[in-house]
This record gives structure tokens, sequence and C-alpha cells, in this order.
């Protein structure tokens, strides 16, 4: 009997805590569509501005797990930044690469024959119409600029309190993330070089900054020190990137569809700016396996239990150009949070990319060399120390978590080909 009790209050206990999740996870989605002043696609635009932060509480506050001690020295390097695009203008029209003619062919029906290459990938022809959304060149001269650059306003503007909207002295802006604890920054920083790795290039430019610094921090102190925010702190920027708007989970990614595979009759009725979309969402949904980011479509997945619509609608930390670019914003879950909360979520990441049997080319060979030379670590160290000056102060993965990364990436590699005998007879 007492055995019975015990079993009836972990299971109530169990319940109390994810419905406690589920409800700040709901609160946080409405206070981010109140913040960004969010208008339907179609009938306005999706404006990551300022506003009134509602609340610094978010379900990732009541998930965080006391950090483990960090290793010194060797795995705390130093780093870069290598990423893509070619302009500092703050509202300068996001698509950097595209043309005229690129964007009508992708308005229109499918015309240059298969959208699928070799049974598994996405066709050549597919691949020459989505240019590179951040160039290497764009990123470089945006890092300079932003570290250069005097901040001279604060506010409220990218979620929580503890992030903010910087406004630099040239007019142009950033988001400035503070983070509840400096896994979030880092985390943030690793997964956008990691997508520097993999050639993904729907990250913005990220640096990183130590609020320290007098000479770029020196007119916003008082706002600082209101926002307590700690001299020593590092604090990464990323591009803040206007007119973009909220994007729905393909049908083929919901739970009660088959998934996204090459023998699917649904991709033959999708126009070229449709499979461009989803040629993007499987390149996200392979990069969020590798950074276990959970805060995307794996909470939406956690959620369906209690919210069976909630597939209907955005899906958290992904915008949209008004070209079909997808952005991938808010990576801070990803590798070092997502790697401390992985038995909590690995279930639903396992099910999110069985889902994907379809992949970018590119990508792929990425993967494949990664498990092949069995190197994650040392190559993504080596980028990142040789990209930002300030990666030996934030730090690097823990040798735990290197190699959880490369564990992921050669399960990854063997989902790929299970996926390539899987329709071998295509």
């Amino acid at each position: 009997m007492r055995a019975l009790s015990a079993n009836l209050f972990a299971l109530l206990l169990v319940c109390a805590l994810a419905s406690v999740f589920y409800v700040w996870s709901a609160l946080e989605n409405r206070l981010e569509r109140h913040k960004r002043d969010f208008s339907v696609p179609g009938r306005g635009s999706f404006h990551q501005g300022p506003s009134e932060d509602l609340s610094a509480k978010t379900f990732r506050a009541l998930l965080a797990v006391p950090a483990a001690q960090r290793h010194n020295s060797g795995a705390r390097s130093e780093g870069q930044n290598l990423t893509n695009t070619s302009a500092f203008m703050g509202t300068r029209d996001y698509h950097v690469n595209g043309d005229d003619e690129r964007s009508a062919q992708r308005e229109g029906p499918v015309k240059l024959g298969s959208p699928v290459d070799d049974r598994i990938f996405w066709s050549d022809w597919l691949e020459d119409l989505l240019p590179v959304r951040f160039t290497e060149g764009y990123a470089e001269v945006w890092r300079n600029k932003a570290r250069a650059s005097p901040v001279v306003k604060l506010e409220p503007g990218c979620g929580r309190i503890s992030n903010q909207l910087a406004t630099f002295s040239d007019g142009t802006k950033a988001c400035v993330r503070y983070g509840i604890n400096a896994d979030q920054v880092q985390g943030e920083t690793l997964t956008y070089y990691l997508a520097s790795l993999l050639g993904i290039t729907n990250l913005p430019p990220l640096v990183l900054s130590h609020i320290g610094d007098s000479a770029q921090w020196a007119a916003v102190r008082t706002r600082i020190n209101d926002l307590q925010w700690s001299d020593r702190a590092v604090v990464s920027l990323t591009e803040w990137i206007s007119n973009l708007t909220g994007v729905v989970t393909p049908a083929p990614l919901r739970q009660e569809s088959g998934g996204l595979h090459p023998a699917l009759k649904w991709l033959e009725n999708k126009t070229t700016a449709g499979l461009l979309e989803l040629m993007q969402w499987s390149d996200l949904i392979v990069f969020d396996y590798l950074t276990a980011n959970f805060d995307r479509l794996v909470s939406n997945l956690f959620s369906l239990q209690w919210d069976p619509h909630v597939m209907e609608r955005d899906t958290n930390n992904l915008l949209k150009t008004p070209y079909g670019d997808l952005v991938f914003i808010d990576n801070e879950a990803g590798l070092v949070h997502g790697f401390r909360v992985l038995n909590m979520w690995e279930k639903y990441h396992h099910s999110v990319l069985s889902s994907v049997c379809v992949f970018r080319k590119r990508t792929t060979q990425r993967v494949a060399e990664l498990h092949r030379r069995r190197d994650s670590r040392r190559r993504l160290l080596e980028l990142y120390r040789d990209s930002e000056p300030l990666s030996q102060e934030l730090g690097f993965l823990s040798d735990e978590h290197a190699a959880v990364l490369q564990d992921r990436i050669d399960r990854l590699y063997k989902h790929i080909l299970h996926c390539k005998g899987k329709y071998s007879q295509l």
C-alpha cells in the first residue's frame, strides 16, 4: 500500500511539473507576440521592435539545471565569428543575394523536373534558386562594425527582459542576449558557429561583447545598472532584422502526417516557393537535432498533449522574410542547455528527426565528413577560437558535451543512410 501511495504521489508530481511548464510556455509565446507587434501574414508584418516586456520568467528558468562545474583551460578556448552577409544597414532589404529573376522563378509552379534527386536529396535546380541568406562577407562586415560601434540605447524588444534591443550610434540595431545564465549565451554562440561549420546560413550574424568595456557601453551605463547586469558579463549581439513574419509548421511535418519523404505525392503539387521553404525546414530539423534545441518544433510537439492545434500556429523562434527565406532566431537552448536537459526531450527530438527523409546535399556532405573524421570538437573549437576574440572568456563545450555532439552527428548520419536504403527503389 505504501508503494502504491508513493507511485501515485510521483505521478501527481510529474503531472504538476508538466502543467507548470505548459503554462509558462504559453505565457512566453503570448508575451513574444505582444512584444514584437505581430500581425497576420498577408495583413501586416511581424516586426521585431521595442515594446514593454511583461515578464522575465520563462519555462527555461523552470527547466534550468545547475550547471556542472566547468573544466579549465583546453575546453575553454577563444573564438571568432564566421558567418555570412554584405553591408551594415539595419533596415536593409534582407534578401541579400536574391534577384528579380530568381524571385519570379520562386513564385511560379514547378517546371524544372522532380524536386528530389538521387532518392533522398533536394534537386540541384532547387538549390540554385535558394541563395545564401547571410553571406560570409556580409557577416564579417557586420561583426567588425558591431564590435566597434558605441551602444546609445537599450530597451525591451528581443524577448525576455534579460535580453535587450540595442541601438548603435549609426542607428542600426542588434539583439543583446544577457541570458538567465552564461550557458545560454554560450549555447547561442556555439550554435551559430556550428551552423557555419555545416554551411547553414539562416542565422543572423553574431558577436560577443564585454559590457565592462566602457567605450562601447558608456552611454547606456545607467540602463545597465538598472538591469543589474554584471560588469564582468559577456553578452552576445545578433543583427536585428525587420519585416519578418511568423512560420507555421508544414503539413508533412505535423504529428498526424507521414513525414517529409521522397515518395510523398504532396510534393508534386507544391509551388517552387513551397518546395524552397520545405528544403529549409529539412535543414532546420537536422540542425535542431544536432544541437538538441527543444525550444522550436520540439516544444510544439511536446505541447500537443494539451493543445491539439499548436502545430497550426507559428513555430517558436522561427521567422520568414518577404522572399520566403527562413531565419533561425533565439538559439540559446541549443548545445549547452539542450544537452544538459537532453533526457527530458530526447524522445521528441527523435520523433521530429524521424519525420524527415529528404535532405540538402551540401548539409549531408558536411555531416558525413564530420562523421568520418570524428573531429567535430576540434573543428568547432578552431572556428570559434579563430573567429571570436572573446571565445576564451566565454568558454567552450565540456568534454562530455563535445562527445554528445559527435554522437548526435553519428546518429544523424545513420538516419540519412536509413532513409537512403528505405527509398532505394525510387
